[in-house]
């Protein structure tokens, strides 16, 4: 037992130490994006998949260059990026992020570092929408809490689809049947849609809109410092030549700074961009692709195992001491303790996890990302383990127990040593089941800023566009994760029902001997 207990504080300790080493935030600007089908802002390179790229990447380094900061990327969802801001997760936000007046109320602004507009695209073979006033009554796919879901809103009759990644909304128009038409910004279409033979470009450009850098409002010292970057960049011409290089100069964007609108330099982070969407792979070369992608996927998935093991340690024991005193504490403590199990139960984990990341800090408590995903999933699993555990003793005679009372055991030594270990044996599949589940569910970890297995995947998905081969690679990356569990798990019962089963024969060859 010491050893047994020695190990899991021995691991506990490795995998805390794993996920803090080497950080440093000294002189370091954060900067919350989404790299998932993140063209031409953020995504990560075809090249070096190790590498995040993009045009506001790039501007994101020339302003901390400016600065005498290091850039440090922080992974978010798209939904999550302005509550992640707010939340202290990171110094700004930088991802095609339009200036409007609903995040004026909650989030500050730089001064614009681009103007552009959305663009309405359709399937080839659409003859029918031609202006924004034609998509009354279709469906039409565009990104939440953006300037082009405020516009076919002003629209109206439009059935608006909302989908979390451009690369899906495109695809789905693609295909034919399940939507009409795509509303998204300029660049978005440019990157995804204009070199599609199966999506084409219809109308003028809509609206107009201006990218900035989102800042908390307390943060007046940092906007200032900022801005004075942009003009800084605007006036040597690093920012133009930026927008250049990924063919995002316009004449809106030229006009805005009063300057030429003629290109100066040739856009090679836009044709390499081209070139690697147009390449045709043979299998030799995707096999050598998915191998140069398991060091990115291994290290997802040791973000996966660091989570899901010490969530489901803390999971396993709160179960344990909430089953004990459903069962065995004074009537008040033990409907606290079902309504716990109730409630949690009864809420979807991913609430729980934006009410305990972007929830709590509103009342003063702040969690690192990692000790919010072991916390969440924790107490999410704790109530499906307390039934488990309640289950497993409830099973055991209450004989035995009157037995242990006979033989001048307490209450507690009863359970230590007679219920809770047979209880334990009982609920050993239950337990392991749940422990795949929760590897599984890791994945809305995502939420709140970590990049685990399933993230990687969405981000090497979109940047290849390849969700059927990474696909397969996640999932056997998964399925390895969770095997030796399911054997350990196996293994134990045998063990568990071997001993038991020598005991038994033990005690009934005494009792056949005492009888002769």
């Amino acid at each position: 037992m010491n050893e047994l207990r020695y190990f899991f504080v021995s691991l506990i300790c490795l995998l805390f130490i794993t996920n803090s080493f080497g950080k440093d935030d000294k002189k370091v600007l954060r900067w919350g994006s989404d790299a998932n089908s993140g063209a031409p802002y953020v995504f990560r390179d075809a090249n070096n998949p190790n590498k995040i790229i993009g045009v506001d990447a790039d501007i994101i380094e020339a302003i901390a260059s400016q600065l005498g900061m290091k850039a440090e990327f922080v992974q978010n969802q798209w939904d999550g990026l302005i509550p992640g801001l707010i939340a202290g997760n990171y110094d700004v936000v930088i991802d095609g992020l339009e200036i409007i007046e609903e995040r004026k109320q909650s989030v500050s602004f730089s001064d614009p570092y681009y103007v552009t507009s959305e663009q309405i695209v359709v399937n080839k073979q659409n003859y029918e929408i031609h202006k924004l006033s034609d998509l009354r009554g279709k469906r039409v796919a565009t990104l939440p809490a953006s300037l082009a879901y405020r516009i076919l809103e002003d629209v109206g009759e439009v059935q608006i689809k909302i989908y979390d990644e451009e690369v899906n909304a495109y695809a789905d128009l693609a295909a034919g049947d399940r939507l009409d038409a795509v509303l998204l910004d300029l660049p978005i279409a440019q990157y995804y849609a204009k070199h599609n033979p199966k999506l084409k470009f219809v109308g003028p450009p809509v609206g107009r809109m201006e990218y900035g850098v989102a800042f908390r409002k307390e943060d007046k010292e940092l906007r200032k410092k900022v801005n004075k970057a942009i003009d800084e960049l605007i006036k040597n011409g690093k920012l133009q030549s930026i927008l250049e290089n990924w063919n995002l100069w316009n004449k809106a964007t030229a006009e805005a700074w009063g300057v030429s609108s003629e290109y100066k330099t040739e856009p090679v982070a836009y044709q390499e961009y081209l070139k690697h969407i147009g390449l045709e792979k043979t299998w030799v070369d995707k096999i050598k692709q998915y191998i140069s992608f398991l060091p990115l996927l291994g290290k997802g998935a040791i973000m996966t195992l660091q989570i899901s093991i010490l969530a489901m340690i803390l999971a396993v024991t709160l179960g344990l001491f909430i089953a004990l005193v459903r069962l065995y504490a004074p009537p008040f403590f033990a409907k606290l303790a079902l309504t716990y199990v109730e409630v949690i139960r009864g809420t979807p984990l991913l609430i729980q996890l934006y009410i305990i990341f972007y929830g709590l800090p509103h009342i003063g408590i702040k969690l690192s990302p990692f000790f919010a995903a072991v916390l969440g999933l924790g107490l999410n699993y704790a109530a499906n383990e307390a039934e488990n555990y309640r289950a497993g003793m409830t099973s055991i005679p209450h004989s035995q127990q009157d037995a242990a009372y006979a033989l001048g055991m307490s209450r507690m030594e009863s359970l230590r040593h007679i219920i809770i270990p047979q209880a334990v044996r009982v609920v050993i599949p239950p337990v392991t089941n749940d422990f795949i589940a929760l590897i599984k569910d890791s994945s809305l970890v995502s939420v709140i800023t970590l990049i685990e297995l399933t993230t990687i995947y969405s981000q090497l998905a979109s940047t290849y566009f390849d969700y059927l081969g990474v696909g397969l690679l996640a999932a056997l990356v998964y399925f390895l994760i969770g095997l030796p569990f399911a054997r350990l798990s196996r293994y134990a019962e045998r063990h568990f029902a071997v001993n038991s089963k020598k005991k038994f024969n033990k005690n009934f060859d005494r009792q056949e001997q005492g009888s002769n």
